[in-house]
């Protein structure tokens, strides 16, 4: 699939992981991200740890608002579950949600930092490999 689209939504999720909290993290965050596999309107999902920093990095894509507000009601509860064992340190928006979304990004992130990059260009590219291949 490729696809170029002015509504899509990158949101890049740097949490602090709470000392003693690793092995929670990684459960919770697992549930977390197969139940967005399974039920979530999410394009990708992928989280990464760095265990010597403490911290965790979740990139997520949204087609659009609408499904950001799609997966926040299925997943609250997988949610709490993460932040359980971390704070939000930084987020990222990249592209332009609407004001709801917005809203509902800054109530979420408690005293974590908050940077929104608006689109420049760019295209998705899904299921294919390399152009050409």
């Amino acid at each position: 699939m490729t696809t170029s689209d002015d509504a899509i939504l990158l949101f890049h999720n740097t949490m602090r992981i709470t000392d003693g909290h690793v092995e929670g993290f990684r459960e919770a965050i697992a549930q977390a991200v197969g139940f967005a596999e399974r039920h979530g309107p999410q394009l990708m999902v992928e989280v990464f740890v760095d265990e010597r920093r403490m911290t965790a990095h979740s990139f997520q894509l949204f087609r659009d608002s609408d499904a950001v507000r799609t997966h926040w009601k299925l997943a609250d509860p997988y949610i709490q579950g993460v932040m359980e064992h971390c704070r939000v340190e930084r987020f990222e928006v990249y592209g332009e949600p609407d004001d709801d979304v917005l809203a509902g990004v800054r109530a979420g992130i408690g005293d974590g930092e908050l940077a929104i990059a608006p689109r420049t260009a760019g295209f998705l590219r899904f299921g294919g490999g390399a152009a050409g291949a």
